[in-house]
């Protein structure tokens, strides 16, 4: 394993999010201390080492404190640069690509997700899983071109774009389960299928993925929270 200098992740186990950070590390190598936060009651140094969001994932590495899941995975990049596998492609044009469909992901697909979860009436629900169904298909023609044949949208290796898109698998599943639907299958999107298994038996992701039970489990509470709070 590369050397730590004291790495830590403040973390909540159901966080897309936080898997980022962790899986970016493992696949550097990179020892470091995982450290469980209840978001119910944030602790001190969570509050202390993220002041303006006050949310995970959080990196603390050096006496340095990293914020933001995509920033966190790009520091990462640059820190172990000469931990094998890269993480950001080297070509500048893929690097920027990689950089303008994380950025889709975050911006505009994760809220279509959180939407099937937390939207109120079935035509609401059916419009996010429709903007959900749109951005895979989108991820499907990309992945053709960006994988070159290979595995990963990195290549060889899990990329930038994998750990970006990838950490949301699980919660895809989950809510597969709650709409009786397949959203990523052999039939419609046969290469992100492949690259889903691919993606989730991988060495630096497998351990760190929640269970699909208890994520649904979760999933429900943070539904019926959110329709008791008034928006």
């Amino acid at each position: 394993m590369a050397e730590s200098s004291d790495v830590k992740v403040l973390g909540s186990w159901p966080s897309p999010f936080v898997l980022r950070a962790r899986i970016a590390l493992h696949l550097k190598s990179v020892n470091y201390e995982y450290v469980e936060e209840n978001l119910e009651s944030k602790s001190e140094l969570l509050l202390k080492s993220n002041p303006v969001h006050k949310k995970v994932p959080v990196l603390l590495h050096g006496g340095n404190s990293i914020s933001e899941s995509l920033i966190i995975v790009q520091y990462i990049e640059e820190v172990w640069s000469s931990a094998a596998p890269s993480i950001l492609p080297s070509n500048p044009y893929e690097r920027a690509i990689s950089r303008f469909w994380a950025a889709y992901v975050d911006d505009k697909w994760f809220n279509a997700l959180r939407a099937t979860l937390l939207a109120e009436g079935e035509e609401a629900k059916k419009a996010a899983l429709a903007q959900v169904e749109e951005g895979l298909a989108l991820f499907e023609e990309e992945y053709e071109k960006l994988s070159k044949g290979k595995p990963f949208f990195g290549g060889d290796e899990i990329g930038y774009l994998d750990i970006a898109i990838g950490c949301f698998l699980v919660w895809i599943q989950v809510i597969e389960k709650f709409s009786e639907m397949k959203l990523i299958d052999e039939a419609n999107t046969p290469r992100l299928f492949q690259w889903a298994d691919g993606f989730s038996s991988h060495v630096a992701v497998k351990d760190v993925l929640p269970d699909v039970e208890a994520l649904a489990q979760f999933g429900l509470k943070l539904r019926a929270k959110f329709l008791k709070t008034p928006q």
